[in-house]
């Protein structure tokens, strides 16, 4: 097993109340890091018991002056900021679906989450990063890589800006030593997949990846800490597909 070492390291996780976000904040907890972990929702109980190394902030990450004051706040009590995960998100079946038909209050909602608060982390983050260099990672999909005939538009294409965001900001910080890649999951078992809701849909979905299984936010925690870690240090500007290889059936 590998064991990453972030001790010492100040970590921001946006999108940390649940799912992929809480995984990798546990996980960067149980490495040593300090944390600072957002979300719309509660504190999940799994982050509890790390004393004053995690400081959780309820709010919304699409209100850029509550973001850029927890952030800000933080990155002064903690004399910086070495990471930064963007990973809030959400699919909205039944609402967000083809652009030619959809309530288009939506297709900007899903935009203002997926993608526009990834900016506000970002823009609040950076000045504390370009102190010391660090590393990002932004989570996007492997759906942005093709069509759908049952289409999420909103969904999919703010999870294509998340990817030019993420390559953008690689190169435009890169001589500030800062890396920034993004994470492209495949089928996951998180909150936002609750119709996989009986054991004969799930393993439906698991014999469609060519490993056989579906991920889990443990996955993608995995990926997230190597690439913010100093093992990835001449890493930067990459999409990473965290899939079983599901784009081998694409």
């Amino acid at each position: 097993m590998v064991v990453f070492d972030f001790t010492g390291r100040h970590a921001v996780v946006a999108g940390a109340g649940g799912g992929m976000g809480e995984a990798i904040a546990l996980a960067l907890l149980k490495a040593g890091a300090a944390v600072t972990a957002i979300d719309v929702k509660a504190c999940p109980d799994a982050l509890s018991g790390y004393g004053d190394r995690l400081t959780f902030a309820q709010g919304d990450l699409t209100d850029a002056a509550f973001v850029e004051e927890v952030i800000g706040r933080a990155g002064r009590a903690r004399g910086g900021i070495d990471h930064l995960a963007n990973v809030a998100g959400v699919l909205w079946f039944g609402r967000d679906k083809s652009a030619l038909d959809m309530d288009l209050d939506v297709w900007d909602e899903v935009f203002r989450i997926n993608l526009k608060s990834f900016v506000h982390t970002a823009r609040s983050a950076v000045p504390f990063m370009r102190r010391r260099g660090g590393s990002m990672v932004h989570f996007s999909t492997i759906q942005w890589y093709r069509g759908d005939p049952a289409p999420q538009d909103a969904y999919q294409a703010s999870k294509a800006g998340v990817c030019a965001l993420s390559k953008s900001l690689a190169m435009q910080l890169a001589a500030d030593g800062i890396r920034s890649n993004a994470i492209c999951p495949g089928m996951a078992l998180t909150p936002l997949q609750a119709r996989w809701d009986t054991e004969e849909k799930r393993a439906a979905v698991a014999g469609y990846a060519p490993l056989g299984r579906i991920g889990t936010p443990q996955d993608m925690a995995n990926a997230a800490l190597f690439l913010l870690s100093d093992a990835a240090s001449y890493i930067t500007g990459i999409e990473l597909a965290v899939d079983g290889g599901l784009l081998m059936r694409m």
